[in-house]
């Protein structure tokens, strides 16, 4: 499934569109961010994850779907299940979250 690329415009809709959302917040100067997007775009394509929507948030140009998220530092991962913040964290370990998204599908 392709990554969808929200901005405070549309990310109320991306929630209320999808029952289960994956976010990924970054900022264009973060370094940890940029490596972690080819893994990003492959946990999107896993068949175990086939009901789940992986977005990314520019954290910097988007301060109120940030502020949903509660994000703290950057790359931030959330999850979402019917528009509600199911869990959040700053980390770079794609272990970490997969286990996340694992518990949403």
């Amino acid at each position: 499934m392709a990554i969808i690329q929200a901005t405070d415009t549309d990310f109320q809709d991306v929630l209320k569109n999808n029952e289960r959302v994956v976010v990924k917040y970054f900022a264009d100067w973060c370094g940890n961010c940029r490596l972690f997007s080819p893994k990003f775009k492959r946990m999107s394509g896993n068949e175990e994850f086939a009901n789940v929507a992986f977005v990314d948030v520019n954290a910097e140009t988007s301060p109120e779907a940030r502020k949903l998220a509660g994000v703290t530092n950057l790359p931030f991962f959330a999850v979402f299940k019917n528009g509600e913040l199911v869990e959040g964290a700053a980390t770079s370990k794609e272990d970490f979250v997969t286990e996340m998204v694992r518990k949403l599908a």
